[in-house]
Formats: structure tokens, sequence, C-alpha cells
């Protein structure tokens, strides 16, 4: 047998859910291990996920920009565009903020291992040079990785999942993006801006399934003129190699051709817990549907002292939300009565416009037989967003009818996930709509749009028509 090194507490996993409990717990006296397979610490979000997308995504932003900017009489030429250079920038930022976290370990006193690791025993954990390491408390934030299908697993480079995606080797003429979710919706977009001729392929009905219907139009709108085609109700049966490109093969309505070819196909249909392999069985884990562990609302596993937290533990699969959960899962273990509440987790598309929203959704409002008010506000009586040209945006608002009290908020338009915030804070703290409508918010800004939305519910908005009748949504 190895000799096995004990641990007071053992974080499998560097994302952010993993790196924000080991550093908590640091900063709480507890001896930490930080164990990833990774060379540093950041995991999927920084290396292969949020952070170069969201380069690359403000890289299509600036090309879009400049296009729109002929509106205010301001023309630019066509970019010269430098793939290579465009790579290059978000590798640098990545490569920046995994030292910058290296740099956070040490100065912790966080014992950073890399490699994999398996479970043992309930006790014990093996990396892959064969040392074992025991804990008294585990966290497991091991994170998830890009779902592929079995029907549509065709083994060819030019099929791709978002992490191949990012790797920007070159703009295909044509890009078939199957999923019409954030993933699929954000990098379609980049590539589109890029120059590439992008088609978008969704089975259910709806663009961006999770999201309230109106909030989605405005974007939807914009994408039909920046993609060549967005395909709804439709199913990709087959992929298919051939020399001139991927042969896709479509069933669904108003297709202009059921067999069409791409340069590359990109698989955006959501993504999978990584939490196989990990030898969960041995440890007394249990998991359920899709591999996502079980976990209590402090975050505990089957086994009290093994936690699991982030994608691991289930959706959403959000990095905010797993770096919550790890500062929950150390909390619970540092002996303090706290426990897990998704009562305002925020989610952003971060397309051109972004979308937004936090709390409750107006569908999930309706499902649970909420009586409601629902309180638009159109960008397009906004100052702000008619001298930016972007009056195509829209703030929502899902109010408890009874006590006027926030339940959700909704945001379409520019910078809406810059926005967003202040509706998660006013969800946590109970706020009403009134609360919202005397908060002086400055002029002339888009925030604006919050604390008017919070004026339409009372009917009483400066830039709109007072409303004759208060818009209600109700199961009862």
């Amino acid at each position: 047998m190895p000799d096995v090194v004990d641990h007071d507490l053992i974080v499998l996993g560097g994302g952010p859910g993993g790196y924000a409990a080991a550093f908590l717990a640091a900063d709480k006296g507890m001896k930490v291990t930080l164990i990833n397979e990774m060379p540093k610490p950041g995991g999927t979000c920084l290396h292969v996920g949020c952070i170069p997308s969201k380069a690359l995504l403000h890289a299509a932003k600036l090309i879009t920009d400049a296009r729109d900017a002929a509106r205010f009489g301001i023309h630019f030429e066509p970019p010269r565009i430098a793939i290579d250079e465009v790579r290059s920038h978000w590798q640098q930022v990545v490569g920046k903020l995994a030292s910058n976290l290296s740099g956070l370990c040490k100065t912790r006193n966080v014992n950073y291992l890399a490699g994999r690791a398996q479970f043992v025993d309930p006790e014990t954990l093996e990396l892959a040079d064969g040392s074992r390491h025991r804990f008294q408390n585990c966290i497991i934030a091991t994170g998830s990785v890009p779902a592929r299908p079995q029907a549509i697993a065709l083994q060819d480079p030019r099929v791709m999942t978002s992490t191949e995606a990012l790797q920007l080797q070159g703009v295909p003429g044509s890009l078939l993006v199957i999923g019409g979710g954030y993933i699929g919706l954000e990098l379609g977009y980049v590539y589109a801006a890029l120059g590439c001729s992008v088609t978008v392929v969704e089975m259910t009905p709806n663009l961006l399934p999770g999201a309230d219907r109106d909030l989605v139009v405005p974007l939807q709108k914009r994408l039909t003129r920046l993609f060549k085609n967005i395909y709804l109700n439709t199913t990709v049966l087959k992929l298919e190699s051939t020399d001139a490109g991927i042969r896709a093969h479509l069933q669904g309505p108003d297709l202009a051709e059921p067999s069409p070819m791409f340069d590359r196909v990109l698989i955006a249909v959501g993504r999978t817990p990584s939490s196989r392999n990990l030898g969960l069985e041995l440890a007394g884990v249990r998991t359920r549907e899709r591999g996502f562990i079980v976990v209590n609302e402090q975050c505990q596993t089957s086994q009290d002292h093994i936690y699991a937290i982030g994608d691991v533990a289930g959706e959403p699969m959000l990095a905010h939300k797993a770096a919550y959960e790890g500062k929950v899962a150390v909390e619970v273990i540092a002996g303090e009565k706290v426990k897990i509440d998704y009562q305002a987790i925020p989610a952003v598309v971060f397309t051109d416009p972004e979308l937004a929203w936090c709390g409750l959704t107006q569908t999930e409002a309706e499902s649970r037989g909420l009586e409601v008010e629902i309180a638009r506000f159109p960008w397009a009586a906004s100052g702000r967003a008619e001298t930016l040209g972007r009056t195509e945006g829209l703030t929502k608002l899902i109010l408890d009818k009874a006590s006027d009290r926030v339940l959700g908020i909704g945001i379409c338009g520019k910078d809406a996930g810059e926005m967003i915030s202040e509706g998660v804070l006013a969800i946590e703290m109970g706020a009403t709509a009134r609360d919202l409508a005397l908060t002086i918010h400055p002029h002339p800004t888009l925030s604006e749009t919050l604390f008017e939305g919070a004026e339409v519910a009372h009917g009483m908005s400066t830039h709109l028509p007072p409303r004759r009748k208060k818009e209600r949504v109700s199961q009862q």
C-alpha cells in the first residue's frame, strides 16, 4: 500500500466553485488541498469557457458596433481580422488570470496538486501518480463537459464542441450550430460577426427555452439579420462526413434544403456533469439522472463529510452559482448554520443584445399558479437607448399582486448583464416595485428602465402613457 497523506479538506476541481471554496476555507484557518486536472487553477470557466468566450464576444461586438455606426454617420472600412491575434488575446487573458489564481493559492497556503483523482473509499482519494490522500472533508467541484449525443457524435475534426470552437482555428465559410441555447447563440454570434455564414438548428419551438418569450424576441430579431438561417422545431437526424464538408440531414418545417452542406458544425446541446470515473460508488456517493450528484440544502452528499457543488451537483450550470455553493459548503464544514438559497440566481446570455434575468420568470410564475402583475418598459421610451441607437430592448418586472414584491426581473438589451444585479439585490432584499420606483437613478442611463418599469406597475411611468388597467397573470 502506498503512503497516505492526511488533509483537513480536499477540494476536487479548480473551477470558480472549487477555488472559491478552497480560498474561503483557507481564510477560515483550514489546511486545504486543491486538486485539479489542469496545471493551474481556473477550471472550464477560465480555460475553455466563460473567459475566452467573453473575450471573443467582445471582439465580435466591436465588429458589429463598427457596422452599426453608419446610422450615426460614421463609416468604417471593413475590418482586417487577424485570427491568430484574436485567439492570442484571449489566451493572454486566460494565462494572466490563471497565474493570478496560482499566486492566490500560494498566498493562502493552499496546497495545489495537478492531476486527476478518484475515490478509493469514503475517506481517501488516489491520484494518477498512485499517491493516496485521506481527508476529513471533501468538496467535489469537478464541473461539466460538453454533451455529444450519440446520434450526432461524428468523429470528424470539423465537428466541434464549444471547447474546439473557442480555439478559433480559422473562420469557416459556413457553420451549422446545433442548439439554440446560450452557448450556441453566443458562439454563433462570434462566428457570424467574423464573417461566417451561420445556421442555427433548435429542436424546440423557441430559442433560449428557459427564458420568457417576450424577452427573447428583440434578440431573435437581431440574430435573424445576422445569421443565414434559424430553424426551430428542427432536429438533426444525422451528420455525414464528405470531402466537401459535413452534410447535415435535417427534419423540420420550412427547411430551404433537407440535407445542406457545411464547412464545420458546432454541437451546443448542453453539458454533462463530470461525475464519471471518479469512483463515487466506492465512496458511497449517490447520483441521479444524467450523473448529477445528489445533495441536500447544505451541499452534502449521501456521505455527510463529502460535499458537491457547481455543475456536478445540478442545474443551473453557472459559474457564480458554483462559487456561491462552494462558500456555503465551507461554512457548513466550519459549523455555521447556513443553507443554499436559490431565490435569485442571475442568468446572462452575452449576445448582442444581451439577455439577463433573475428570480422567477413569467413562465415559472404561471406554472406555479401565482397571481402576479407583469410590468414592461420598452426601451423605445428610453432616452439613453435612443442616443445609442439600441431601442429594441425591454425591461420586465414580475411582481406579486398582493404585496407588490419583486419576484423576478428580465432585461433584453445592451449591457443587460451589467444591469441585472440590481434586480438580484431587489429580490434578495424583498423590495417592492414601489421601492424601485422611489430609488433615484442617474439620467440618462439604461438603468432608468428598471425604475420606470416599476413605475409602469403603478400606472405612472413618466415616459409612457398611463395604463388604464394593470396587466394581471393568474392561474387561479
